[in-house]
């Protein structure tokens, strides 16, 4: 049994020893009025009032609700998530009370309009929704994995009878069948729907599960869906980047109940995000990744690196490759001579391949000529994403599509993987690393950090990868993207192409 099943079992067993009020009192009534939760008209940020977690145990349990209210109104945030669940997030009823009568206290005092209300639980039925009315919630959420469609149904329609919003969390392809089943009776006026960064089965966060799903909750909402990023945001930077990728608000958990005092500029910088090239990239990344999951398949996406000539990137996008990585670094064997590039892309251009692959330069000194050049050629189009080998603290143009590399050779490694995920980077590479060589070096990085990041985040996995060992290491690490150089050569930056289609026929079986 999972954690999100062992708190559902909990949650029906709590009902039935102390009814749908959990042994709290509250209101015969509800006494305030309704205030709209997250506007069509305007970005907006749902802060939490959150003691605990399963994933991250205690958090905050000295936290005053109604103090922290009045500290995240006085932020500008659009609306005050609370947590009401008391096994594993230490929250209650209580505290929503309190939540309510403190931004009404608020909104009293200064005059402006106070912050919606979100009664965040694991709810499973309609009498939970009413309690959480007369306690005084705008909104409340109901996680769709949790619901089979007619309790759903029937607990959206709830909402709208007593004129409060459904956060309606969605997260795998059998939810999204359940949004379509409720909007056919529910007015999307009382809907909005969230995606959790969040895996609620093993708490681990995947940055790109909200806009995997954008597209398709827009196709069944409509274009005008408001849509939240949920959880995985800890820092201003990982704000931006959820705020650029066009969400129409951010829940903030844990980065906002540990430092209440961080979270205007937590709020700012979602609100004030605008979208980039890096963010468009990603988006339709994104967008592949929910059709290979669609499809069930487990055949990574591959990257070819090193290429150096328009015979190798033509026989590498012909079999198959959906990143072709050309390296911008004078002391690589394998750098590519940049007035190649535009060869190169005619030649991808006229055999009708250059949209189905992305085009990668591979940066490691961000001061370089080389590096100026990369990115000209991404400018130019000639170029879809910077690999940043080793260089990222010192790349400023996050504006552009990027993506980290992070030579894997200790423990201490990770950490660094930590720090550059909470800087909001939508995936890392990891390397082996051997002497001064960032990379290509032929070895592979020792098994069990392969798994050790793997909990963290989505592998893309690169360093002694051949089309002798390629299905060996897709079977055990399951990775998301793996990144083939040396293994695949017939001298450095010279593929062999038989190696090519060994390996992308080692490939075929998953």
């Amino acid at each position: 049994m999972n954690i999100l099943d062992e708190i559902v079992e909990q949650r029906k067993k709590d009902i039935a020893q102390k009814g749908f009020a959990l042994g709290f009192e509250i209101p015969e009534n509800r006494s305030r009025k309704i205030t709209p939760f997250l506007p069509k008209d305007k970005k907006g940020v749902i802060l939490e009032i959150k003691r605990a977690s399963p994933s991250k145990g205690d958090i905050a349990l000295n936290l005053n609700s109604k103090e922290t209210a009045k500290a995240y109104a006085k932020a500008g945030t659009n609306a005050i998530s609370v947590l009401t669940e008391e096994h594993w997030f230490k929250g209650n009823l209580l505290d929503l009370q309190n939540v309510c009568k403190s931004v009404d206290e608020w909104s009293t005092k200064t005059g402006k309009n106070p912050p919606a209300v979100l009664r965040k639980d694991f709810l499973i039925s309609e009498e939970e929704i009413e309690v959480a009315y007369r306690c005084g919630a705008d909104a409340v959420l109901l996680i769709a994995r949790i619901l089979d469609t007619a309790t759903m149904v029937s607990m959206a329609k709830k909402c709208k009878n007593l004129g409060i919003t459904a956060l309606i969390e969605l997260r795998l392809e059998e939810d999204l069948q359940k949004l379509a089943e409720t909007v056919k009776t529910v007015s999307t006026d009382f809907i909005v729907c969230g995606v959790n960064a969040r895996d609620l089965k093993n708490f681990a966060i995947d940055l790109l599960t909200p806009a995997a799903l954008m597209h398709e909750i827009k196709a069944i909402a409509g274009k005008d869906a408001r849509i939240v990023f949920e959880s995985g945001i800890r820092t201003p930077e990982a704000a931006n980047f959820a705020g650029s990728l066009g969400f129409s608000a951010m829940l903030l958990g844990e980065a906002a109940a540990k430092n209440p005092d961080e979270a205007k500029n937590l709020v700012s910088s979602f609100i004030n995000a605008e979208e980039s090239q890096n963010s468009k990239s990603w988006l339709e990344y994104a967008e592949k990744l929910q059709q290979k999951r669609k499809t069930g398949s487990k055949k990574p996406f591959v990257k070819i690196c090193g290429l150096t000539n328009k015979e190798d990137a033509l026989k590498a996008a012909e079999l198959g490759a959906d990143f072709l990585g050309f390296i911008f670094w004078e002391k690589s064997v394998r750098k590519v001579n940049p007035d190649k590039l535009p060869e190169i892309v005619t030649a991808l251009k006229n055999a009708g391949l250059r949209e189905k692959v992305r085009l990668v330069g591979v940066i490691v000194e961000t001061d370089s000529d080389d590096a100026k050049n990369a990115c000209n050629a991404l400018k130019n189009g000639n170029l879809d994403f910077i690999q940043l080998h080793g260089c990222y603290d010192s790349f400023t143009k996050k504006d552009l599509p990027h993506y980290a590399v992070v030579n894997v050779s200790d423990e201490k490694d990770l950490a660094v993987i930590d720090e550059i995920r909470q800087n909001g980077e939508a995936r890392i590479l990891i390397d082996a690393k051997v002497g001064e060589m960032p990379g290509g070096t032929g070895k592979r990085i020792a098994d069990l950090l392969v798994e050790k990041v793997s909990q963290k985040t989505k592998l893309w996995l690169a360093g002694g990868i051949t089309a002798e060992n390629a299905a060996e290491i897709v079977s055990r690490f399951e990775p998301e993207l793996i990144d083939v150089a040396s293994g695949v050569e017939k001298e450095p930056g010279i593929k062999n192409h038989e190696k090519l289609e060994k390996l992308f026929l080692a490939l075929k079986k998953f």
